[in-house]
């Protein structure tokens, strides 16, 4: 069955009864009765967006990233898009809020934003075209693929440098029923803009990267897919904010802070 949602602003919230998804109308929270992968059916008020905790907007089983994934210019005679579509993983433990800090782990000397635009699964999808994907989407939130720049270039390997908890910020809601060939996203450090672009400019489409990733895996409701970041990511210092903008969707924003590192403790 296709989920087929009207547009709305799905988000999750932690309250006396625990974790529960709701939906933003305004400035207001309503709560949904149950998961919003089996259909929606609103409930009754829970109060004002400044007076509820977010969460993550999802749950993710996985969060599959994509690497290279917006045309830039090209350097004379060379070809810098992939032929298909560079994949890797971050751990669902990396995910936290809107308004939680991101921590500098103290094995790394440069960690990176990444503003980009997260596409999240709304029902189990295995093996479909790019013409079924959009019938398998629950919406669009905000992400940030933070990265330990040193430790990615000098392990070549891409699981550690991405991995570390909180370095994978989602939010502040999932966005259902825009118009994913045009997301327009905008990263913010310290209010300075850092990254504009539209997913006009990715190499491959939304589209074409579930069906990509659904033919290596199994995407579940919840799943989030990475569709890559734009030019102008770059290296944050300690208390830093960032904001990732997507028109339509909200703003997702986050400040870096230390990991309690004995060096650091120490004043080094």
């Amino acid at each position: 069955m296709s989920i087929r949602l009207p547009a709305m602003k799905i988000l999750r919230f932690q309250d006396e009864f625990g974790a529960r998804y709701g939906v933003l109308e305004g400035s207001d929270i309503f709560a949904l009765e149950g998961s919003p992968f089996d259909g929606i059916t609103v409930g009754p008020r829970v109060g004002h967006l400044g007076e509820v905790r977010l969460l993550a907007p999802c749950v993710p089983s996985k969060i599959i990233a994509v690497g290279l994934n917006y045309r830039v210019p090209e350097r004379e005679g060379e070809d810098v898009r992939p032929d298909e579509p560079i994949l890797f993983l971050k751990p669902p433990s990396a995910v936290i809020a809107t308004d939680r800090p991101i921590v500098w782990p103290c094995v790394s000397q440069r960690i990176d934003f990444e503003g980009e635009v997260a596409i999240v699964i709304g029902k189990t999808a295995r093996k479909i075209s790019p013409a079924e994907a959009h019938a398998y989407l629950l919406g669009v939130t905000c992400a940030n693929d933070v990265t330990a720049r040193d430790l990615q270039r000098r392990e070549g390997q891409w699981a550690r440098a991405k991995g570390f908890d909180t370095f994978c910020p989602l939010g502040p809601w999932i966005a259902t029923d825009l118009d994913i060939a045009s997301c327009r996203l905008i990263t913010r450090v310290n209010q300075e803009v850092r990254q504009s672009a539209s997913t006009s400019q990715l190499h491959f489409s939304v589209p074409e990267l579930v069906s990509y990733i659904s033919h290596v895996m199994t995407l579940l409701p919840g799943d989030v897919i990475l569709t890559g970041t734009p030019p102008g990511w770059g290296p944050l210092r300690i208390h830093d904010v960032v904001e990732v903008e997507i028109e339509g969707v909200g703003t997702l924003r986050n400040t870096v802070v230390p990991d309690e590192c004995p060096a650091r403790a120490a004043g080094r």
